[in-house]
């Protein structure tokens, strides 16, 4: 289940095929082919898928002996469908009232670049993300006055957060996840309770880190 939630409270909650067409959600969508690349089978190949045909095991010092060994030796184990299995339950939150230099003091203390924006009760109302305020119609210009960069980091954050923001329960499927990352361009979703309150979040960086190491991502299910 998916949500989307601004300075007025919950905007949209239900699937994600319907969370996608809410205004202010698919506000940047990139697309990039990719073409696959085409390599030759050696003979060591050729030979592999022989044995393998006729019902016998590759060679025994081959790379692909090596794996079928692994992959024989290993456990099962319980395949990442969730997002509870891949989010960060130590989520850094940001208050709505915090001002801009605050806020960015928040994201570079903890080597972040977004997080959540809270109001007063906890519930989630927007994003900060770092990118968004390095953007140059958002900063004062080079030349400006000292005291227009002091202005500019007094704003509060509801001036300059990402809002409307999608948001994400626990128990949604991992790839529909990966579908908003990519329709929208941002680099997380705060992850909420049924009352909008922030429990996580779940970064492209968790979604590759599960791809990468044990247990496997079950991406074909």
């Amino acid at each position: 289940m998916f949500s989307v939630y601004g300075v007025m409270g919950r905007l949209f909650n239900g699937p994600l095929d319907q969370m996608l067409q809410v205004g202010g959600v698919s506000t940047l969508t990139r697309s990039r082919a990719v073409l696959p690349v085409g390599r030759e089978p050696s003979a060591s190949d050729t030979g592999d898928n022989l044995r393998r045909a006729a019902g016998a095991e590759p060679a025994p010092h081959s790379p692909i002996a090596t794996y079928v060994q692994v992959q024989s030796a290993s456990p099962q184990r319980h395949a990442l469908t969730r997002v509870r299995d891949v989010m960060s339950s130590k989520v850094i939150t940001v208050a709505l009232q915090s001002t801009v230099l605050a806020g960015w003091q928040q994201l570079s203390e903890h080597g972040i670049g977004q997080a959540p924006v809270v109001d007063d009760k906890g519930m989630l109302v927007g994003m900060l993300l770092r990118a968004e305020l390095l953007r140059p119609e958002h900063l004062p210009g080079p030349n400006t006055h000292a005291l227009a960069w002091h202005a500019w980091l007094a704003q509060r954050v509801q001036d300059v957060m990402w809002t409307p923001v999608p948001s994400v329960q626990s128990d949604a499927d991992i790839r529909h996840v990966a579908r908003v990352l990519l329709d929208t361009g941002l680099p997380g979703l705060p992850v909420v309770d049924a009352r909008g309150a922030v429990t996580g979040f779940v970064a492209r960086s968790d979604l590759l880190r599960a791809i990468v190491n044990e247990p496997p991502l079950d991406l074909w299910s």
